[in-house]
């Protein structure tokens, strides 16, 4: 074990990275259900040498994308390196040469002003493309059987990892923060990319901070952007303190626009101190946006602003209510459960609607530890949940729902998720019956190794 792996946790167990870039085919038990065609795609942090940078965090290793191809009950495997600049660079120079988020203070002088992008955090299908996402750099394109890279796709700027197609027009309306040349600048843009790949808008405004606006909301009438108190401050990174910390004394705001309108149009309403890196879904209702997230007290996996350990919490699924007919400024909130999580997903055909089915990567021992050890399955119309706990010491990823047909109604279909199994020091690709989690996997994908923790999958129908 290396010196890093001692002292950073995400260096350690199954936050290591694996090096092998494999192919193969997985035994497969239980039931592969014949209608499930096409390919489950995942991507994490994954550095393909040491990092330099001994405040090395999680978020900031190279992207590697696993692909999970099902057909006639069958699972192959493959994984790659997204071979980004920044990636090509370090493997030409056989070392790691960035810090942590491109901190000037931990990156090699000789690769200053060098693009950083990781591609880590997101991979999406859209207009025919597969497209890695991560935080501040455009999308970069991969061949949606090899994974061999197709370079960056120009989205006009900078995009953040959670677009949102828009189910009627297919347009993908995202967003990017800290968009300016200037590192943690308060610029965010907004944009809308055609199904053809045409961009149909691109504009710019002025945040009241630099904050990590990891998701945002989309209705079919509107959009609104948190800006939350994670702050970036290059001053604090040039100082030798962290790059992106919580500040809680800032307002915790959200800004709402129609999304035909001007950027100048932007309302901000407030809240209480508190962070937001996933949205389930949201949509328009009777002059008010309703939007179901999972919130934390208090923002995980960042110091404070001096660079001391903050506390810890879990994030709950809340309701938030913009009333856009009223003069105040607050957003009413409601609890909608009682039990950690994160990584909420819903049957996404119903994107802009009020859905009444949604799953979610659950906590049920250490809330406020990012890894998640379940998956539970909420019907926001009774309140009734209904969970599956995989065994001590494992962790299970983020569930992504697929239909069983195309027209199938809302929540009928599969959740597919990936799952650590820690005794055995490997993972398998698990299927669900998307109404009874607490039964368990329907179906098992049995992969020779481990996958490393990692942020986000979707599914790509054959």
């Amino acid at each position: 074990m290396d010196r890093d792996a001692r002292i950073n946790p995400y260096l350690a167990g199954n936050f290591a990275p694996i090096r092998s870039e494999d192919d193969f085919q997985l035994e497969v038990t239980g039931e592969m259900p014949a209608g499930l065609r096409g390919a489950l795609y995942r991507t994490g942090p994954n550095p393909q040498f040491e990092p330099r940078d001994p405040n090395h965090h999680w978020f900031s290793g190279d992207g590697m994308v696993h692909g999970f191809f099902v057909e006639n009950g069958a699972v192959s495997y493959r994984n790659r390196y997204v071979r980004t600049p920044r990636w090509e660079v370090e493997n030409k120079a056989g070392k790691s040469l960035f810090g942590s988020f491109g901190n000037p203070m931990t990156t090699d002088p000789e690769v200053f002003g060098q693009d950083s992008g990781v591609a880590n955090t997101n991979i999406v299908w859209h207009g025919g493309r597969l497209l890695a996402l991560e935080e501040a750099h455009q999308p970069f394109g991969l061949d949606p059987k090899t994974l061999a890279p197709l370079g960056y796709q120009d989205f006009g700027g900078k995009v953040t990892a959670h677009p949102k197609e828009d189910p009627q027009t297919h347009d993908l309306v995202f967003f990017g923060y800290a968009d300016s040349p200037m590192p943690f600048s308060a610029n965010v843009s907004y944009g809308v990319m055609g199904a053809d790949g045409t961009l149909k808008r691109r504009d710019t405004f002025e945040a009241p901070y630099c904050s990590m606006i990891h998701d945002f909301m989309v209705t079919k009438g509107h959009v609104l952007f948190p800006v939350l108190p994670l702050t970036g401050s290059m001053e604090r990174a040039m100082g030798g303190k962290p790059a992106f910390a919580w500040e809680p004394e800032k307002p915790a705001l959200v800004g709402v626009m129609a999304r035909d309108a001007a950027v100048e149009t932007i309302r901000w309403f407030q809240t209480d101190a508190c962070y937001v890196f996933h949205v389930m879904n949201a949509w328009d209702e009777d002059g008010k946006i309703v939007a179901d997230v999972m919130k934390y007290a208090v923002a995980p996996l960042f110091p404070l602003a001096d660079g001391s350990r903050g506390q810890q919490a879990g994030a709950y699924l809340v309701r938030w209510t913009f009333d856009l007919n009223d003069a105040s400024d607050a957003i009413k909130e409601e609890p909608l459960d009682d039990l950690a999580g994160e990584f909420p997903r819903f049957d996404e055909r119903f994107s802009f609607k009020a859905n009444r089915h949604g799953w979610f990567a659950s906590q049920t021992v250490n809330p406020g530890d990012i890894r998640t050890n379940g998956l539970s399955h909420i019907d926001l119309t009774t309140g009734k949940r209904s969970d599956w706990v995989s065994g001590e010491g494992d962790a299970v990823s983020e569930p992504v729902f697929v239909p069983r047909t195309a027209d199938a109604p809302e929540g009928d279909g599969w959740i597919l998720a990936v799952q650590y199994l820690a005794t055995e020091n490997r993972s398998d690709m698990v299927v669900f019956d998307a109404q009874a989690m607490a039964a368990g996997p329907i179906g098992r994908a049995k992969m020779p190794r481990r996958l490393p923790f990692g942020f986000h999958g979707n599914w790509a129908g054959g």
